[in-house]
């Protein structure tokens, strides 16, 4: 297949590395990786498989190797571009251009043993990062506000810079936390507040991702039980619980996606919570935060050995609370195993 890539991840995953100002062609048996001048170094060390050329001018670079080749036809995923640059990429040239969405997520969507070397020492290393979060939030946490509770996770999870995040976290207690994707507040963490935490690392560019919500007495711990003062919180807390264990202990590859989700929904449903699960119950994991499979009501995609992603039930009742607990799976012999 011929085709041309220009998204950082997806340049990385076709050989071995990326730029911010880079694209990957792919014509028959030949690749080529095209940059500009100021990752000459880097990309004659790095690059795997694929002929590295220096030139600014990336786009009629690539069009001048589009001629030559003589191909009739170039795929492509339109996610990745803008019009300009794609206007740009095509003119004058009288290749049938074939738009393939998600492209590379589709071939990235089972992984290799060593992709899931990786993704499990990510996992491992954030969850290692939570647990440093909750000493730290021990000594110093409480009466600190959300901005700095951020603050302080991002610490915890870069290891003072020697792991790039995953994504920012969020860190939010108690009625912050019913907004799925909350942002920081100066509102303060009293003890046997709510807190919600959701995070990752990044471990060789592979991501890792993460939630727990706890009750942050005095020696909390990001821990799967948990003890709260309220019977609403704790039968929420209880729901989502039971509903992430039983999508993980029944999950099957071959499986629609969809039927994972209703692994998790149908409980929280029977427990009369269901109007507050507002979002799908997981997503692919790799070289990008999201990615396929996503685990949602209407996705017909089957789960297949080497598939990764996340199991996140959650229950968000507006102005009071908020519950999702995250772990990140992989199938391997057709089971669920948490990484």
């Amino acid at each position: 297949m011929n085709y041309i890539v220009k998204d950082e991840n997806s340049i990385y995953y076709e050989c071995g590395f990326s730029s911010d100002n880079a694209l990957f062609l792919k014509l028959g048996s030949e690749s080529f990786f095209i940059t500009d001048a100021r990752y000459t170094v880097e990309a004659q060390e790095l690059v795997s498989g694929a002929t590295v050329i220096i030139n600014g001018d990336l786009y009629g670079e690539a069009r001048e190797l589009i001629k030559k080749s003589k191909i009739k036809k170039i795929s492509y995923d339109p996610k990745e571009w803008n019009i300009f640059y794609f206007e740009n990429l095509k003119q004058d040239l009288k290749v049938k251009f074939k738009a393939i969405p998600d492209f590379s997520h589709k071939k990235r969507v089972i992984k290799s043993s060593q992709e899931l070397l990786l993704l499990k020492e990510a996992a491992k290393l954030g969850a290692k990062a939570f647990d440093d979060f909750a000493s730290l939030i021990h000594k110093h946490g409480f009466k600190q506000d959300e901005n700095m509770l951020t603050f302080m996770a991002k610490a915890m999870l870069s290891k003072k810079g020697k792991y790039e995040l995953s994504f920012d976290p969020i860190t939010a207690v108690n009625e912050n936390a019913a907004k799925p994707h909350a942002l920081p507040t100066s509102k303060k963490l009293k003890k046997h507040d709510l807190l919600l935490v959701d995070a990752g690392l990044k471990y060789k560019r592979y991501c890792s991702d993460r939630t727990r919500t706890v009750s942050a007495s005095k020696e909390f711990a990001f821990k799967y039980e948990q003890k709260f003062k309220s019977k609403k919180i704790q039968k929420a807390y209880d729901l989502v619980l039971k509903a992430h264990d039983n999508a993980i202990n029944k999950a099957r590859s071959g499986m629609k996606a969809k039927k994972i989700d209703a692994f998790t929904r149908d409980i929280i449903e029977k427990g009369g919570m269901g109007e507050y699960y507002v979002h799908s119950t997981g997503h692919g994991v790799g070289l990008d935060i999201h990615e396929m499979p996503y685990i949602s009501a209407k996705s017909e995609m089957k789960v297949e050995d080497g598939m990764v992603y996340t199991i996140e039930p959650g229950i968000y009742i507006p102005g009071e609370f908020g519950i999702r607990i995250e772990d990140m799976v992989a199938m391997v012999n057709g089971r669920a195993e948490i990484l």
